[in-house]
């Protein structure tokens, strides 16, 4: 009884902060952890300060990248193949898009994208819901397949934390193909969705005014037409370059600094969770010195301040969970085990609903991914569905779907009229469920 009423509590501390975004989701989670500790005099769990402190270097160097101009040159090189196979679109714009967030880091690279997806859909009659929507969904699945994005650091902590040598590549190994694939999939089932815009009454409707047709058509979005400074291409080299090393070293420890954990033990490689957060600094002061940035606008870009507000949310949610959790360890690993042996996607399912209840895949594995290591599940398990963690477009509420719905000037882009049946639902299921099935096979192959 007292688990239930824990589990109740934090359930109503995740569905009310997240009413109030990420940061209202930590301070949310500050109430069930007063809860906890002095109304159940539960212990206090442990916040996950490695995680949070690699978190705080990853997105400092994001948002260096963005402030020099460097994500500009992406995007640009991202039109540039859009616009010259337009008719390819439906395929070619959400692998961009997931390969734009493997790169930065962050899913949000995809508004810029937008208008860029709509504006060749458009023109060449295709219904721009088509890429559109799967554009929004593998934006978010990239997440889980970059080396410098929050969750795939925090997953890549947890299991250090938990004492399993599995480097930075082996996961990145896992996680690559199988959101591309899981992209790639949903893309593919994209291109026959819906009616073609001429056989669309709706459509036909909309564009029978003259002022609408002319807004729905609208103008030519572009960056090809920009010249881009010469210190753009210098910090996305120095950031591409950056990321190498860090895949680099967490492939070849016996490269690494060994260092003694007293007298008498033998000498071990540095943590990489050490090494990300020293070389995302590094790497960080590089673009600062090469690329004239102005070090003061850093904290006002949006890669630094969506950043942020993740990293409160992790901080919050994980140290109430952990709180929870810990306490009620021994009863918890009977139930994680016995269920992941029979069925090993309960795993997943258990991710996936916890990413949409906190609207975050790092947060997601910062309550899932702990508990299932602590408990004893192998981290096979916990790899094989990595793409599960992304489960927050079940519901159309999440930014990017939201503003994806905006930048679709047609209207074929929506949330439907029963909520569920809404354009992101069916492509976010194919990606997620042909991404933990290539998941599994790859993990269970290479671990």
């Amino acid at each position: 009884m007292e688990i239930a009423l824990g589990f109740i509590i934090f359930l109503l501390c995740l569905v009310i902060g997240v009413r109030f975004g990420g940061l209202g989701l930590a301070a949310v989670s500050g109430v069930g952890l007063v809860i906890y500790v002095f109304g159940f005099g539960y212990k206090p769990g442990v916040p996950p300060n490695d995680v949070m402190l690699t978190i705080l270097a990853v997105v400092t160097c994001a948002a260096f990248l963005q402030t020099s101009g460097g994500l500009t040159v992406l995007l640009k090189l991202a039109e540039k193949i859009l616009r010259r196979n337009p008719k390819n679109v439906t395929i070619l714009a959400p692998i961009t898009t997931w390969f734009l967030t493997v790169l930065c880091g962050t899913g949000h690279v995809c508004y810029t994208m937008f208008p860029i997806i709509y504006d060749v859909a458009i023109k060449q009659n295709i219904r721009p819901e088509r890429p559109m929507a799967v554009s929004s969904v593998a934006a978010q699945m990239g997440i889980c397949g970059s080396p410098v994005s929050v969750a795939i650091v925090s997953i890549v902590s947890f299991l250090t934390i938990a004492g399993y040598d599995i480097s930075i590549a082996k996961v990145l190994m896992v996680s690559i193909p199988s959101t591309f694939f899981g992209v790639l999939a949903a893309a593919i089932w994209s291109m026959r969705r819906g009616k073609e815009l001429e056989d669309d009454p709706e459509f036909q409707a909309l564009i029978a005014d003259p002022e609408q047709r002319k807004y729905v058509y609208g103008s030519t979005e572009s960056l090809l037409d920009k010249e881009l400074p010469r210190s753009y291409y210098i910090a996305v080299g120095i950031f591409i370059a950056g990321i190498i090393i860090i895949a680099l070293m967490g492939n070849l420890p016996d490269y690494l600094p060994h260092f003694s954990a007293g007298t008498g033990k033998p000498a071990k490689p540095i943590s990489m969770t050490l090494v990300i957060q020293m070389v995302m600094l590094c790497i960080a002061s590089l673009i600062l010195f090469f690329c004239k940035v102005d070090a003061k606008k850093v904290a006002d870009s949006n890669v630094f301040r969506a950043g942020m507000v993740a990293l409160v949310s992790v901080y919050g949610v994980a140290w109430t969970a952990n709180t929870l959790f810990a306490h009620h360890m021994d009863f918890l690993k009977g139930v994680l085990i016995s269920a992941v042996a029979v069925y090993p996607w309960a795993y997943a399912i258990i991710a996936f609903f916890t990413s949409k209840l906190v609207n975050s895949q790092a947060a997601a594995i910062a309550i899932v991914a702990p508990l299932a290591l602590e408990a004893g599940i192998e981290p096979v398990i916990v790899l094989s569905f990595i793409s599960a963690c992304y489960g927050y477009f079940f519901l159309p509420t999440y930014p990017s779907d939201l503003a994806c719905i905006g930048f679709d000037r047609s209207g074929t882009t929506k949330i439907g009229k029963y909520i569920l049946n809404h354009s992101f639902m069916i492509p976010g299921l194919i990606g997620v469920i042909t991404g933990c099935c290539v998941g599994y096979v790859i993990a269970h192959a290479i671990i």
